[in-house]
């Protein structure tokens, strides 16, 4: 036997062997978290807050009515679908006289959203909306300046950062759809409700949920490339995320095992052949005359 040919040998021996574990590997471990085989997210648990009928339950894959109207910091009229079609959301309902919870997601958003190099109004945008019929504009104003305020990323952020307010029904009905569950408490005179956003693509479906009120910055980018379908972001984030997977269960990203060795495998492969072709051409060379 040639020594060309047992590199050849070699070469598809090895190949084989990396592709069969990663197949043989795939099929044992079964489906990614927080799906099945056909890639259905399953009927999750609700993530509740203290208190009987408050809670954010996940709701992927949710259609949001875009035609549902509220009234933006401006006072005009609008229908959610004027803020949707561009870009990826990220959807906070909350309320502006709130005196602790919201200012805190607020806070964590706005920390969020300064640790990521995508801009509003230009990668994404932010909308938030008040569960309270009884504010008005001009609450929804004095709120997205602050926001502004400490944001500072200059006049394009503000046409992306919308903050609205609006009936009862427009309300109700937007917070059915995304699984946002508050009740109003008469003896306290405030809203009780849990803390989190969600990120709602150009489409206007819900994609990623994150609970509480600090979240991770690498999350939150991997969330806008997902709804964005990966239409946003450089080519290192296009390959992480290839490494890991959201988990519906949790509310974050984790790594993608399975995924990470079959891509380590396949990159094994080309390098393997890269190798052996190159021998081939030297030892080919030297026997030219």
């Amino acid at each position: 036997m040639t020594h060309s040919s047992q590199l050849r040998r070699i070469v598809v021996t090895a190949a084989f062997a990396l592709i069969s574990s990663a197949f043989v590997n795939h099929a044992s471990a079964g489906p990614a978290t927080g799906g099945n085989a056909e890639g259905v997210v399953p009927d999750l648990a609700p993530k509740v807050a203290p208190g009987e009928g408050v809670a954010i339950e996940q709701r992927l894959g949710q259609k949001i009515s875009l035609d549902n109207k509220f009234r933006d910091q401006d006072g005009r009229e609008l229908q959610l679908g004027e803020l949707f079609g561009k870009r990826p959301v990220v959807l906070m309902l909350g309320y502006y006289e709130c005196p602790m919870l919201c200012n805190q997601v607020l806070h964590g958003l706005l920390t969020t959203l300064k640790g990521i190099d995508f801009e509003a109004g230009r990668e994404f945008d932010v909308v938030v909306v008040s569960i309270s019929p009884d504010e008005t504009p001009l609450m929804a104003l004095r709120k997205r300046s602050a926001f502004l305020a400490q944001y500072k990323r200059g006049d394009q952020a503000g046409a992306g950062v919308h903050f609205l307010c609006g009936d009862q029904a427009s309300i109700t009905k937007l917070a059915d759809e995304v699984g946002f569950k508050y009740r109003y408490d008469e003896k306290i005179k405030q809203y009780a409700h849990a803390a989190g956003v969600l990120v709602v693509t150009p489409a206007g479906t819900t994609a990623r949920y994150f609970y509480g009120i600090d979240y991770s910055t690498r999350d939150m980018r991997f969330a806008l490339i997902d709804a964005a379908e990966e239409k946003i972001g450089s080519a290192v984030d296009q390959f992480l995320m290839l490494c890991f997977h959201y988990d519906p269960t949790t509310g974050k990203y984790g790594l993608a095992i399975m995924r990470l060795l079959r891509t380590a495998g396949i990159a094994t492969v080309c390098g393997i052949a890269l190798f052996v072709t190159t021998m081939l051409r030297r030892e080919r060379a030297g026997r030219t005359p």
